[in-house]
């Protein structure tokens, strides 16, 4: 599976588990521990979990198992490594305490996609 394809899975796990205010960004020469940040919010911490269980499951489905899954315990931000692909599952305070987009954000020609 190719990065743009485990990037398209891990979107449409989040989304069928109703995640908002999804946002990914290539760090593609940025960095080289990924390709592609996934920065997503759940509305409760249960939600959160719930977001980064299903994209851990459709993960493995695929035959992508994770690499490591950090911050279940608590809930407020869960990072899933599937290698190419970091996705960050957290409550909206939390996200916006760390504001991760503009860690990442080069400049404001950025290219980062909405969704």
């Amino acid at each position: 599976m190719n990065t743009e394809e485990l990037l398209k899975l891990a979107l449409d796990a989040a989304e069928d588990m109703k995640a908002v205010d999804m946002h990914s960004i290539d760090v593609r020469g940025r960095t080289s521990v990924t390709d592609h940040l996934l920065i997503v919010s759940g509305t409760s911490a249960r939600h959160v979990k719930s977001i980064a269980d299903n994209i851990v499951t459709e993960a493995k489905k695929a035959g992508q198992a994770p690499l490591g899954v950090e911050g279940e315990d608590v809930g407020e931000w869960i990072l899933v490594d599937l290698g190419d692909v970091v996705v960050h599952v957290m409550l909206p305070e939390v996200r916006d305490f760390y504001n991760l987009e503009k860690l990442w954000s080069v400049d404001s020609d950025e290219q980062a996609r909405q969704h």
